[in-house]
This record gives C-alpha cells, sequence and structure tokens, in this order.
C-alpha cells in the first residue's frame, strides 16, 4: 500500500532526500516609496545591467487533513511564461528559534509538474483555501533571491485588469533556499537587508501572533 502523501514528505526529509530549507525575511513597503526601493536593490544586485525580471504569478494554496496537524501545500504558475512548468510546493512550520536568530528557518520541497496538477490534488481530497495573483519585480544577489510583489485578490467573474488589490503596499521578501546545516547564510541575509534600512524593514514575520493578535 502506497504511503500517504503527509508521510512520505517526512519520510524525506528524515533520510535526507530532500535536504532543502528557505531561509526568509519579509516586510512591506507603500507604493509611494516602492520607486525608492527598486533604485536601491538595482545597485546591489547582480543584475545591474539587465534590471529586474518582473513576474506576474497565479498561486492557489490547498490543505489536506492529516494527523496531527494539516497538510498545506501551493501550486503555482507563471501568466507571463505560459511554456513553463507548473511548480507544487510544499513548505513547513516556520522555525524562529531563539530572538537571536536572523531569520525564519521552514522546510521547502519545490517540484516542476503539468498543469493537471490542481485536478490531482482535488483527487487526493484536497481543498483550495485561497488564491491570488502576485505581480512585480525579482532580484538575485548570490543565492538570494529579492521579490517585490503587489498581491492581488482573485474574481473568477471578472478581468485581471479589475482585480481587487489587497493593500496599498508592496510585499518584500529575502530568502535562501540551501541544505540543512548552512545556517551561515541567515547572516549574509541581515547584512542585505540592513543596506536597505530605512526603506524596508526585513524581518521574522511571527504568523501565529498575527493570527491572534497582541496579547
Amino acid at each position: 500500500m502506497a504511503q500517504p502523501l503527509s508521510t512520505a514528505i517526512d519520510t524525506a526529509f528524515k533520510s535526507n532526500i530532500v535536504p532543502d530549507q528557505e531561509y526568509l525575511l519579509q516586510g512591506s513597503i507603500l507604493d509611494t516609496s516602492v520607486e525608492h526601493l527598486l533604485h536601491r536593490l538595482r545597485g546591489l544586485c547582480d543584475n545591474v545591467d539587465s534590471g529586474p525580471e518582473q513576474f506576474q504569478d497565479h498561486e492557489m494554496c490547498f490543505t489536506i487533513r492529516t494527523t496531527p496537524t494539516p497538510l498545506s501545500l501551493r501550486v503555482r504558475r507563471a501568466l507571463d511564461h505560459t511554456d513553463m512548468p507548473w511548480q507544487l510546493r510544499y513548505i513547513g512550520q516556520p522555525e524562529y528559534g531563539d530572538a537571536k536568530r536572523p531569520t525564519i528557518i521552514r522546510s521547502s520541497i519545490d517540484i516542476g509538474c503539468s498543469a493537471s496538477v490542481v485536478e490531482f490534488l482535488t483527487e487526493l481530497g484536497c481543498r483550495m483555501d485561497f488564491e491570488y495573483l502576485a505581480r512585480g519585480y525579482m532580484f538575485r544577489k548570490g543565492r538570494m533571491k529579492i521579490t517585490v510583489a503587489k498581491i492581488v485578490k482573485t474574481n473568477p467573474n471578472k478581468s485581471q485588469d479589475s482585480m481587487q488589490l489587497i493593500s496599498e503596499s508592496y510585499l518584500v521578501e529575502l530568502s535562501v533556499l540551501a541544505p540543512r546545516g548552512q545556517d551561515a547564510i541567515a547572516e549574509d541575509m541581515r547584512s542585505f537587508a540592513e543596506q536597505l534600512r530605512p526603506l524596508v524593514n526585513l524581518d521574522k514575520v511571527d504568523y501565529k501572533r498575527l493570527a491572534h493578535g497582541p496579547p
């Protein structure tokens, strides 16, 4: 009998078959100030001559009920590059550690797949919780990836041009995918984030605190 999906993923991590971890810092910047941030990033990042890569992605977030906690999966497709494969992604629970840890660390698996992945997940019993569009710019600095994205609420009854903006700001993310045990990359990320102050404050985001509010 085949293993449940959650068990297979857990076994893969314990066996170091897929050793990737994502190191992550997040922040936001108002629409009125985003051009200043883009200008700063052009000067700091590797793709200075060609400029940042623009992207427009559609992301769907699914959950499947497992024991003891639900399993979350994400499906992303590039709307501006329809020839690219779809991406199925598993993201583990964030590891915050002590207050001195520079970044969030979470387990991550990325798999290229076909457009039938949505039907496949539905057949497995997954339920789509929400979906959104992310439009913006991507920069590279060594192993670090920096995205500056506008989050747009999807509406199946309207065209993309009339979809609703979530806020009057851009989501800024600094991330690195690296093998386990390479925690030194977090210090490099903190140093890079300091160069973006005071335009944007990239920090560890405590999702549980956001969900429950201040004490």
